[in-house]
């Protein structure tokens, strides 16, 4: 299994996979449209060929990013694939000399594992919000604002 940044041919893959995961509310759902405008923000695993999982590094501001979509195929799920894309966004996002990044999830020891604490979402810049919006689950968001400090 290798992680590497996606292309545009993987767009529809990765728009299958997200959406998969969003019908049992695991993450928000995206347009094929929004995967190809933030098609540079995504990393896949890939095995054989196959895309196996996908994560996106999401820019909010100049001191703060996204871990968003981390979705991995159910065959593949509890087999590391998981760890290796968010192990490789971080890597990206120190690239970036980012000082944090964040995630909302209702999964949040997985990101704990990682050096993640749980935080207020109120302790999040209001940017952030625009996209809970177009979220099935506003305004009755069950996810919890973890962050990371990078540097």
């Amino acid at each position: 299994m290798k992680t590497r940044k996606a292309k545009l041919s993987d767009a529809k893959t990765i728009h299958n996979l997200i959406n998969a995961a969003a019908v049992t509310g695991a993450v928000m759902p995206r347009s094929l449209s929004e995967i190809y405008e933030s098609i540079r923000d995504f990393l896949v695993a890939e095995e054989n060929g196959k895309i196996t999982g996908c994560c996106s590094l999401h820019i909010a501001w100049e001191n703060l990013a996204e871990v968003r979509s981390l979705v991995i195929i159910p065959a593949q799920q509890k087999k590391g694939v998981g760890a290796k894309l968010l192990q490789a966004t971080l890597k990206e996002a120190k690239q970036l000399a980012l000082p944090k990044v964040f995630a909302l999830t209702n999964q949040p020891e997985f990101f704990q594992k990682y050096g993640f604490e749980r935080i207020s979402r109120k302790a999040l810049p209001h940017k952030i919000w625009g996209d809970c919006l177009k979220c099935p689950k506003f305004p009755k968001c069950d996810e919890v604002a973890l962050w990371k400090k990078l540097s």
